[in-house]
């Protein structure tokens, strides 16, 4: 038996959940990899000879994305045009294999293919149906195109973000994508916990607006535009709800984060610094006033990170149980010695490259815990199986579906 036979054989408490991932780029396939990676059996459809828009995106080693490799981990891959009718003809014969569906067409795209969610229930009562989308099955931009950056313009984080003084600012990686992928594959979940308590329950459809996702973690931002007329403003890496915070440049060009916003943490954090007297000081004697002097303590505790190398701030915090984070590269994460010791970057085999490390299952379970098998692979790595196995096409047949275009 190979990885990707054990990959899709199931290990941890999702096993034995089959999940149909007709989806395409990051946040709806996240979501599939997330359940894959508690156990569910995943089967991913791509276009053929086209594949997911993710085998196009950087970084690339030897013309193969790296990306796509984490994004579409411990996941069966065939390829099959569902627009045509012999290839819709197969699909229908799959799904009823299922338990969860996840796509991320826009509005109306499969109704008019023929699979309106009427028909996808009558082949396959019970059915989940995971649908992301930009903004939603309704509403006036329910037709737009969206992408990461779209989702957090619209969804108030990149206002946030960035100096105070400077123009918004995203994230160096696509957080929206992430984030969606969370709350996509927790919907699906919920959806499933009523279906075991209730075995006989219709289908569910999940309408997943990945701007509402965005908007959901932003928390009190609009009820504080809504009871106080302030619309959240940037503030650079400086907190607006606890002091002092910011990021530090060290003595040695290093860059760590402060944070502590209880009087116990401010105590930590001053006397990691040497100055215990600020405890006394009248301007700092709780975290609304010190949030009132943040500038003050900033330029105090910036002065001390200046003066001092990386290895003696993170020994004096870690002496007085201070609050303070060294800001890592991909370099540090990959050697940081509680990531080592927890093995969270499991080392799994690879048709490319021999073996790649990727990260492991999030969180851990004690009992029934998830594994990382497969990273993605080759488009239509899996047709023989699926079409040959399940289906019971003979080769002829396959090969005249691959001349027609159909897988």
């Amino acid at each position: 038996m190979t990885a990707k036979d054990n990959a899709f054989k199931g290990q941890g408490p999702l096993a034995g959940l089959r999940v149909l991932d007709i989806a395409t780029v990051v946040a709806a396939p996240s979501a599939a990899a997330l359940l894959a990676d508690y156990g569910a059996e995943v089967l991913k459809i791509e276009l053929p000879g086209v594949g997911d828009g993710c085998r196009a995106f950087p970084p690339f080693k030897d013309g193969k994305a790296l990306w796509w490799k984490v994004t579409n981990r411990n996941k069966k891959l065939i390829s099959l045009d569902l627009r045509k009718p012999r290839g819709l003809a197969l699909f229908k014969r799959l799904l009823p294999r299922f338990d969860v569906l996840i796509e991320n067409f826009r509005p109306g795209t499969l109704d008019r293919w023929g699979l309106d969610r009427d028909t996808l229930w009558a082949l396959k009562p019970g059915l989940v149906i995971l649908r992301a989308t930009a903004f939603g099955q309704t509403g006036p931009y329910r037709d737009r195109p969206g992408f990461a950056r779209i989702f957090e313009a619209m969804g108030g984080l990149t206002y946030i973000s960035g100096e105070a003084d400077g123009q918004p600012m995203h994230a160096g990686y696509p957080i929206g994508d992430s984030i969606g992928g969370l709350f996509g594959a927790l919907g699906v979940m919920t959806a499933l916990w009523k279906r075991a308590a209730h075995p006989d329950a219709p289908g569910e459809e999940i309408d997943l607006s990945l701007t509402e996702a965005m908007l959901k973690l932003i928390e009190f931002l609009p009820i504080k535009y809504d009871l106080l007329g302030e619309s959240h403003e940037r503030s650079g890496n400086t907190s607006q709800y606890a002091a002092p915070t910011g990021v530090y440049r060290t003595r040695d060009g290093q860059w760590v984060s402060l944070s502590g916003s209880t009087n116990a943490l401010f105590a930590a954090n001053c006397r990691a610094i040497g100055r215990e007297d600020l405890l006394s000081d009248p301007r700092f004697g709780g975290n609304p006033a010190r949030c009132a002097h943040t500038a003050e303590l900033n330029a105090l505790f910036a002065d001390w990170f200046l003066a001092n190398d990386l290895a003696d701030v993170l020994a004096s915090f870690e002496r007085h149980k201070g609050t303070l984070a060294p800001i890592y590269s991909a370099r540090q994460i990959v050697e940081d010695p509680q990531v080592k010791a927890r093995e969270f970057l499991c080392t799994v085999p690879d048709r490319d490259f021999g073996e790649v490390r990727i990260q492991g299952v999030v969180p851990r379970f004690l009992r029934d815990p998830g594994a990382i098998h497969t990273p993605g692979g080759a488009i239509g790595e899996d047709n023989d199986e699926v079409f040959g196995d399940w289906l019971a096409l003979d080769a002829d047949e396959q090969a005249r579906l691959r001349e027609e275009g159909v897988i």
